[in-house]
């Protein structure tokens, strides 16, 4: 089953979508997995709390975010996100280092052959095992598709192999992602990474009661319109749902970007971590020797968790090449190459300058790992979020520049 709209889907037309859905399932034991706070814009949490309203009283819900590496949500965030509908004590926090067993592995000679080389070696394929109890007669994994800097287009088998996966498959993909390069992979379906996962969904998820609710949204302000909404197993719903996002969401310019200036929600962006959005989703409009600024009230911390976070403070945002070169040197590097991968997504390879404008981090914080600092007070004098919309714009000095209120909605670029 899928619905678009051009103007958007009414409240009326999702409810009656979530009622058929339901219906023609009739869970009597049902295990949501909607995405965590950082995709506030998805409108995953709207369609979870119709779920959680609509089967009340009918059936047992359990309800577990795809964290992936994120950090669990807070209570206020749970409240916001989920409209009221669950307890913050309720929810179920993945652990992406221990709550986890391995299903199967994806063979080394397919991984060869999807990454083109680059890549030599199996992929191990670890689950929440959560998903494995047989009591669950329904799963259903819930989220946004969007360009994504590892996978080419986010969610589907995403959300369970990376949102609710281990350590050792979200540390492989994201590498896998990374060795291809970013400007091969955002954007596009069948990267390597999402192959590999077409395989694992194939081999090793079949037995389960899974299925699918995808949607695709942009956002005006703080209303996000859910534009597509795809409900199935069938891999044919994501790639509709692929098509909607990449005219939705993907901007083509006509004039690459000398100066751009990307604002992070304080609400959604609290390290740089999820922040890095704003460089790799840029990337590859922005001009060579061109500057980026961020505009991150909210960001505190590199890293997700304590871990990740003392790895970006101690190796920087170094460049791919380098990155890659410690990887080799580095035994704690390999263990953590998600960490890895993020150090490499995080840097414009020396192509533009990045200058994040924060309230909670001290310059030499900042400029430890390999950036600009800016006082956030100062930069809004002249770029201040709350005077701009999304497009060109001049400085008070007449220098031309681009604003972006939200780098999670879409992908820049210049191609």
């Amino acid at each position: 089953m899928f619905l678009e709209s051009e103007k958007g889907l009414s409240p009326e037309e999702l409810s009656d979508a979530v009622e058929a859905i339901l219906e023609a399932r009739r869970p009597k034991k049902l295990l949501l997995l909607p995405p965590d706070y950082t995709r506030l814009y998805s409108g995953a949490g709207k369609l979870t709390a119709m779920i959680l309203r609509n089967m009340r009283g009918r059936a047992e819900v359990h309800v577990m975010p795809a964290l992936g590496t994120h950090a669990p949500m807070t209570d206020a965030e749970c409240a916001a996100f989920f409209e009221g509908e669950i307890d913050h004590a309720d929810l179920i926090v993945h652990d992406w280092r221990h709550d986890v067993e391995m299903i199967g592995s994806v063979p080394r000679d397919f991984v060869r052959e999807a990454s083109e080389g680059l890549v030599d070696e199996e992929i191990p394929v670890e689950i929440n095992r959560r998903l494995l109890d047989p009591s669950y007669d329904l799963i259903l994994s819930i989220g946004q598709v969007v360009p994504h800097e590892v996978v080419g287009m986010a969610n589907y088998s995403k959300n369970v192999f990376v949102g609710c996966g281990g350590s050792r498959m979200i540390n492989s993909s994201h590498m896998l992602g990374a060795f291809y390069g970013l400007e091969r992979v955002m954007g596009r379906d069948f990267s390597p990474v999402r192959k590999v996962f077409d395989y694992a969904e194939e081999h090793f998820l079949s037995s389960l009661p899974l299925s699918y609710l995808l949607t695709v949204t942009t956002s005006r302000g703080d209303a996000t319109l859910i534009h597509g909404l795809y409900a199935g197993r069938e891999r044919a719903n994501f790639e509709r749902a692929v098509k909607l996002s990449q005219k939705l969401n993907l901007t083509h310019v006509s004039e690459p970007f000398s100066r751009a200036v990307v604002y992070l929600d304080p609400r959604e962006f609290k390290s740089t971590w999820l922040g890095n959005k704003a460089i790799y989703r840029t990337r590859m409009a922005m001009r060579d020797g061109g500057k980026l600024l961020i505009l991150a009230p909210g960001v505190a911390k590199f890293g997700e968790d304590a871990e990740n976070d003392r790895l970006i403070r101690k190796y920087g945002y170094a460049g791919r090449e380098r990155i890659l070169a410690l990887v080799k040197e580095n035994a704690e590097l390999r263990a953590n190459l998600s960490a890895a991968a993020h150090l490499i997504h995080g840097s414009s390879d020396g192509r533009f300058s990045v200058t994040y404008a924060v309230e909670n981090m001290t310059r030499e914080e900042i400029e430890g790992v390999g950036y600009r600092y800016l006082p956030y007070t100062e930069a809004v004098k002249e770029y201040d979020p709350a005077r701009l919309s999304d497009g060109w714009h001049e400085t008070s000095g007449g220098e031309r520049f681009f604003y972006i209120s939200n780098p999670a909605l879409g992908l820049w670029t210049g191609e």
